[in-house]
């Protein structure tokens, strides 16, 4: 039996207690706080349990037995001379049935009581009888095997599912000696971050480069959960950084701990973490990263504890307790937040057989699928409480941007077989394209923001990435619109690299506007930042894709040279606050997306096609790739199981 003795001990010293010599004859005159609150513990349970004794067991003198309410008990046939009757082989016993055989069962559970009772008895005497070291050194000793039963439970080994057909992972060299030297380039660029977080912010979410510490921001909780690390993983892989991997996977396997107090974004930690460790399964084959991608699934679904099953935007880790953003229009989740989870959740159901993940994704689909649309456009704020619409505010980039592109990646992941997905995709386009996207007087093509029925004429830097998406969507398209769909993604590939060129540093602001005599250039000073956003980039590998036009790799090496010239600094790469200053000052963060994002974005332009075919692989918004699901129905998983 295990005393209280889990309570903590004071160090302070207290007057004697004075119970008598003969109980406790070597520690009469030296028992702490916590001693003899566990001797009270101690007699309390002890009187508590004899109370039970004689108020509860049964009383031979009323018959009651312990027979589970039941009034009569089939039991097998021996004997039909005790008064029952014979029916099929069965005799029914009614209440009067042996009464000896109860009076028998109360005295040996008295019995037990009363030994248990001198056992405990007994323990607590041996208890007191050490010191206050050997007592915290056996607390200790408990809780250890308390966290290590923990662990062996959430590390259960996931059943055997098949892996896809891994295409492209270790290809990719080009022939072009000048395009090789770039593609090293950006690996020297990867190794410069990578070694600097390493150094200066190991174990953190992000890095301080010129404070040279950890940083987080709230998306993370206040946990060190390591977001660099998982996050940077498959880059590294593919760049062929393997040393390094196996540091971040050490990391991973030793420390990455979900079970803490610690509220995070749903959408971010399922992109970057979720995402991220899915990646770094398929690419490397190690258990790990799928073992804590589900253990960190597990602690996202009570986000989902909602009226209408539409996600809070936060959840607490340990408490699994939900709220959505103190800004969000009317307490609404965010579509680009909640409608961004599919193609993680998918994978989680395909690799555990599970169909909880992939359950909850379609049932948002079909929520949505059922709800009037503003002109077939999409809010950005849907309350999940209500199930209504928040503000009618539609938008590319922040806010709606992800939802769009996982609705195409949808599509493709199951091998195109999700029509149900590629409909909502097409359907959301045509509304974009009749309502959003307009030609400015300069002739630059910009997907604007609807904010209740007025057109606001600005773009994103967020919104460049759709440039990419329209051209990964044209093959498929309705109406044979390919090739009006990859001009499209042209034309917006154009207008970024735009944004990109009217600065001082070649590097794009946050936001730009097209109104009046300014085109493509940011106006207020708090759009004027970089953050090493990939989005414009990522919109150049997939124009390079599919086009092989060599400008595509030529603004990508313009855009690394900048990026290295005013970015890099000793202790990694940072933000600039104005990118239309010749002396811009830094925001001193070294973002996880652009370990993740913008150099693998990079790596891969000046990489073959066939590394990380996109005929088998999709890429999540995160930049992570996941493998196509060559399965005739995305229900279904590859854990035969489940099938």
């Amino acid at each position: 039996m295990t005393t209280p003795a889990l309570l903590p001990l004071s160090g302070r010293r207290l007057p004697p207690l004075n119970l008598g010599a003969s109980a406790f004859p070597h520690h009469r005159a030296t028992l702490r706080l916590s001693e003899k609150f566990i001797l009270l513990l101690i007699l309390s349970a002890f009187i508590t349990l004899c109370f039970g004794a004689f108020f509860f067991l049964p009383d031979s003198s009323k018959h009651k037995r312990f027979d589970l309410g039941l009034e009569d008990v089939l039991i097998p046939h021996v004997d039909t001379s005790k008064g029952g009757k014979n029916l099929g082989g069965f005799l029914i016993h009614g209440q009067g049935h042996d009464e000896h055989r109860h009076r028998e069962e109360e005295e040996r559970l008295r019995n037990k009581i009363r030994a248990d009772h001198e056992k405990a008895l007994e323990e607590a005497k041996e208890k007191l009888k050490k010191s206050r070291d050997e007592i915290q050194a056996e607390i200790q000793t408990e809780k250890n095997k308390v966290v290590q039963e923990l662990k062996k439970k959430d590390s259960k080994p996931l059943p055997p599912v098949p892996l896809p057909n891994l295409i492209g992972i270790h290809s990719g060299e080009p022939a072009d000696p000048d395009i090789r030297e770039r593609r090293n380039k950006i690996k020297e660029m990867m190794k410069h971050a990578w070694d600097n977080y390493r150094q200066y912010g190991w174990g953190h979410n992000e890095l301080k480069p010129i404070a040279r510490k950890g940083h987080s921001t709230n998306i993370f909780g206040n946990s060190q959960m390591g977001a660099t690390i998982v996050d940077a993983l498959d880059t590294l892989y593919i760049m062929g950084l393997h040393d390094e991997f196996r540091e971040g996977q050490e990391w991973i396997d030793k420390n990455l701990d979900f079970s803490v107090n610690s509220e995070v974004s749903v959408f971010e930690v399922n992109i970057r973490f979720i995402g991220g460790l899915l990646a770094a399964y398929y690419l490397s084959g190690q258990e790990v990263f799928k073992i804590k991608a589900v253990q960190l699934a597990g602690k996202l679904l009570p986000a989902f504890n909602t009226p209408t099953g539409i996600p809070w935007a936060m959840v607490n880790l340990k408490s699994g307790v939900g709220r959505n953003w103190g800004w969000a229009s009317a307490g609404s989740s965010i579509l680009a937040e909640f409608g961004t989870l599919h193609m993680e959740f998918v994978h989680l159901s395909y690799l555990t057989g599970d169909p909880v993940y992939f359950n909850k994704v379609m049932h948002i689909r079909k929520l949505l699928q059922k709800m009037d649309r503003p002109n077939g456009l999409y809010p950005n704020y849907l309350n999940p409480r209500t199930g209504r619409w928040g503000q009618h505010h539609t938008s590319v980039g922040g806010l709606g941007d992800s939802f769009y592109e996982y609705l195409l990646k949808a599509w493709l992941m199951s091998d195109k077989t999700d029509t149900e997905a590629r409909k909502m995709y097409d359907d959301a386009i045509e509304a974009i394209e009749k309502h959003l996207i307009r030609k400015s007087n300069g002739g630059l093509t910009f997907i604007g923001e609807w904010k209740n029925g007025h057109l606001e004429r600005k773009m994103g830097h967020l919104t460049c990435f759709a440039g990419g998406m329209f051209a990964l969507g044209a093959d498929g398209s309705r109406d044979d619109k390919a090739g009006h769909y990859l001009q499209l993604g042209a034309e917006i590939a154009h207008t970024c690299h735009e944004s990109y060129d009217r600065t001082t540093l070649k590097l794009g602001p946050e936001a730009f506007k097209f109104d009046g005599g300014v085109e493509a250039v940011a106006v207020r000073q708090n759009e004027k930042y970089y953050i090493l956003r990939p989005e414009v980039i990522e919109t150049y590998w997939y124009m390079w894709r599919f086009t092989h036009d060599p400008k595509y790799r030529q603004w990508g090496w313009e855009a690394a040279q900048a990026i290295d010239k005013y970015c890099r600094v000793s202790g990694g790469f940072s933000g600039v606050k104005d990118v239309y200053s010749s002396s811009p000052t830094y925001d001193d963060v070294q973002q996880s997306f652009f370990l993740a994002e913008t150099l693998k974005y990079l790596y891969l332009l000046f990489s073959n096609d066939d590394l990380l075919p996109l005929d088998n692989w999709v890429f999540n918004t995160e930049a992570h790739p996941l493998p196509v699901l060559h399965l005739a129905n995305t229900t279904l998983s590859g854990n035969p199981a489940y099938r």
